[in-house]
């Protein structure tokens, strides 16, 4: 793209060139999304959802129906065997680890074969601080194969990794705090068939968060033998309050089950007060705000390619997550398009960003999101480390002309910020 002179005048005209530039791209998003809301329906059709399974329990939680209905949804929407969907999941983080730690024992090993996980994992894993009970302290090791240096996946690298004590593969769908191109179902589906050749009894594990519902296939249906993801991302739609859900092979969602509660209670118990509902209809509703998510990410991507910065993925590329990362020069510009975004957003609109240090990171982050559920990445959000190479990474938007809106804000901070350097 040409890289125009960026002022306060020219910014309507760059709003109204991409406009027009995305909207095939636009098109290409309705397909997928029809697709999944077709898959939505069949699941709830499947289960015999009725308005008595919206009601909740308390206490023990014990013949809850509506729980079990959400459960039969979600493991036909995934196409997996079982599904455990709990709102005292608390993060995705969470829901992973209650995976890692069900399932894994003392020597035991993990092969990430997406390079380094997310911030928040190292530390569940041992391999960054050392967090109480953290799988190095039972005896479970980690190891990664990194990616080949144009981003693909290193085969030879998989294979040799491999070995007797292998018990899981690691996949991370999205790319987290990283400047590489998320994996794509294909990649995914790849990578399942090159891990089987090598040994049948090896778990494949795929982190799922920000993934859902982009592309027409989950990663269960491509060949992995679990999934986990977190509901105030994609799944919830907007609309979960909290939660995470576990899918995949029936004996590996319930061993993680008695990870949540207990050995010998497992998926039997669980409150779940009013988030049947909310599960519900947030999973029924979640194809459609995932392509309004996606839009604002291809409007972002082609708005700030126009304004001469580095963006990944492009606005034409296909894309297997909802983040969106713009590469900017420094600190300041990083820390301006938070404070526009901020301004942008329905709640703390009045609030103004600063880098500061967060738990489960390394360096300080800065983040931006007024959300109506506190944290949620599928409204609209943005975070970035204050590292190299100063990326900020966008997710959500339940609406596209919110999007549109709160990325025209924080364009006007970046120019602002620009000019200021320039004197």
């Amino acid at each position: 793209m040409d890289k125009p002179d960026l002022n306060e005048l020219s910014l309507e005209d760059i709003v109204g060139e991409v406009e027009d530039l995305i909207t095939p791209v636009y098109r290409k998003l309705d397909h997928i999304s029809l697709h999944n809301h077709s898959k939505v329906l069949r699941a709830f059709h499947k289960a015999r959802v009725s308005e008595f399974h919206l009601k909740g329990s308390t206490g023990y939680g014990y013949g809850d129906a509506g729980r079990d209905a959400v459960e039969s949804v979600f493991a036909s929407v995934f196409g997996a065997e079982a599904a455990l969907v709990r709102g005292q999941i608390v993060s995705g983080t969470h829901a992973i680890t209650l995976c890692l730690f069900g399932i894994l024992r003392p020597g035991d090993e993990v092969l990430s074969i997406s390079g380094t996980p997310y911030d928040t994992l190292q530390e569940v894993l041992g391999i960054r601080e050392n967090a109480p009970g953290n799988l190095a302290e039972w005896g479970i090791k980690y190891r990664e194969v990194d990616f080949l240096p144009e981003g693909g996946l290193d085969r030879e690298g998989i294979v040799s990794a491999i070995n007797e004590n292998t018990r899981m593969v690691l996949i991370q769908r999205s790319r987290g705090y990283q400047w590489r191109p998320s994996l794509s179902i294909a990649q995914i589906s790849e990578a399942c068939e090159l891990v089987g050749s090598v040994s049948d009894k090896i778990i494949i594990f795929v982190d799922n968060c920000y993934g859902e519902f982009v592309e027409e296939l989950e990663p269960i249906e491509a060949g992995a033998d679990l999934a986990a993801g977190s509901l105030i991302k994609n799944m919830g739609g907007g609309i979960a309050a909290t939660g995470g859900y576990i899918v995949g092979k029936a004996d590996l969602v319930e061993m993680a089950a008695h990870r949540l509660t207990a050995p010998g209670i497992g998926r039997e118990v669980g409150a779940t007060l009013d988030f049947n509902r909310m599960f519900l209809q947030g999973i029924f509703s979640a194809p459609h705000i995932v392509c309004e998510a996606l839009k604002g990410a291809v409007f972002a991507s082609a708005l700030f390619e126009k304004m001469g910065f580095s963006v990944s993925p492009k606005y034409h590329e296909t894309r297997s997550d909802i983040v969106q990362g713009i590469c900017f020069e420094n600190e300041a510009q990083m820390v301006a398009f938070c404070r526009g975004l901020q301004k942008g957003s329905p709640l703390d609109g009045y609030v103004v960003p600063e880098p500061v240090p967060m738990p489960g990171y390394t360096d300080r982050v800065v983040m931006a999101g007024g959300t109506f559920i506190s944290g949620s990445t599928i409204e609209l959000s943005a975070d970035g480390p204050i590292r190299e190479p100063y990326a900020i990474y966008m997710q959500g938007g339940i609406s596209r002309d919110y999007v549109k809106l709160g990325l025209i804000s924080a364009a006007r901070e970046c120019i602002a910020e620009k000019t200021k350097l320039c004197r």
